[in-house]
């Protein structure tokens, strides 16, 4: 059965990848021509990661809080030292001005988020608050710089309005509703695949310690899967910048808006809080060296992604070695 459930969770993870790609790809096109305004709009792009709010969200409504708390510190770890390890082997990643001002703007949301994450507990109302504290991020970015923030998928948004603009009105609706359509299928595989995975997870083992050990690495690499071949793609084609700002942005994202949204679901409570203590240590402290290797030089190089993947199995070894 281990086997079978493992599998599942191969499943889970390639329909999660999937419908995440379609989702972040045609919401912006679909949302630009049903005229949802600019600033909702930047908050579901700006740094959004539908797949691990899908499965923070389905374990907090199974009764799992161990694999939500585990898949988003899990996530941003391998976000930090994989995803952006990756991209800057293949090509240096600059950290405009721009750019870290949006990391150093995100330091004390993520320290503040992780002081609610602490005691293991995260109720409705504390979920609001986190939720807050993301469109406050997205705000002050946006006042700052008098546009919405450039963090991951936005940057479709001037794409999409200069597509939106050169269209004939006659053939909008049709555009309309074939974007619509990429958009649930991905929002649907998402959810069936995070159900999948939380399930499996839940199935391979009852004990908290064990699950959360699971979501740290397994779960938590799968859903940042996505992020790491954006990484990799976008490295590639020169466009650096917006591998860099798309971590950023999620990693923001996913100690706020993920875990709030959780919570309103279900509230979040594990027993042992302890086990989150020093899993959340690493997280932020890979979001630091992050910014400290890119401080050197103002990039991210080949010698900083050698540290960044380097350390990502170390970290894992520590983690799973907790009791």
């Amino acid at each position: 059965m281990t086997i079978i459930w493992g599998l599942l969770i191969i499943l889970g993870v390639a329909l999660i990848v999937w419908g995440a790609e379609a989702f972040a790809e045609h919401l912006g096109a679909a949302a630009v021509r049903l005229h949802v305004s600019s600033f909702a709009l930047a908050l579901l792009l700006a740094g959004a990661e539908p797949e691990e709010l899908a499965t923070a969200v389905a374990a907090s409504l199974k009764e799992v809080p161990a694999i939500a708390f585990g898949d988003v510190v899990g996530a941003n770890i391998a976000i930090c030292l994989v995803a952006l390890g990756v991209g800057a082997w293949i090509a240096p990643l600059p950290f405009s001005k721009r750019v870290m001002a949006y990391a150093l703007v995100g330091v004390p949301i993520a320290v503040i988020a992780t002081g609610f994450i602490w005691n293991g507990e995260i109720s409705r109302l504390e979920g609001l608050f986190l939720i807050g504290l993301y469109v406050l991020y997205v705000a002050i970015i946006w006042r700052v710089e008098r546009r919405p923030p450039a963090l991951g998928e936005t940057a479709e948004l001037e794409e999409a309005l200069e597509e939106f603009a050169t269209e004939q009105a006659n053939g909008m609706r049709q555009r309309v509703s074939q974007e619509l359509c990429v958009v649930v299928a991905g929002v649907l595989a998402m959810v069936a695949g995070s159900i999948l995975i939380v399930e499996a997870v839940r199935q391979i083992s009852q004990i908290e310690t064990t699950q959360i050990k699971l979501a740290l690495s397994l779960v938590g690499f799968a859903t940042a899967f996505e992020l790491v071949i954006l990484a990799w793609s976008t490295a590639r084609r020169g466009v650096t910048e917006a591998a860099v700002a798309g971590v950023v942005g999620s990693f923001t994202y996913n100690v706020t808006m993920t875990l709030g949204v959780a919570a309103i679901a279900r509230p979040l409570n594990i027993v042992d809080a302890s086990l989150l203590h020093v899993p959340l240590i690493v997280m932020l402290g890979a979001f630091a060296l992050v910014i400290a290797l890119a401080s050197c030089k103002g990039y991210l190089h080949r010698g900083a992604s050698v540290v960044l993947l380097s350390a990502y199995p170390l970290v894992l070894m520590r983690l799973l070695a907790e009791n």
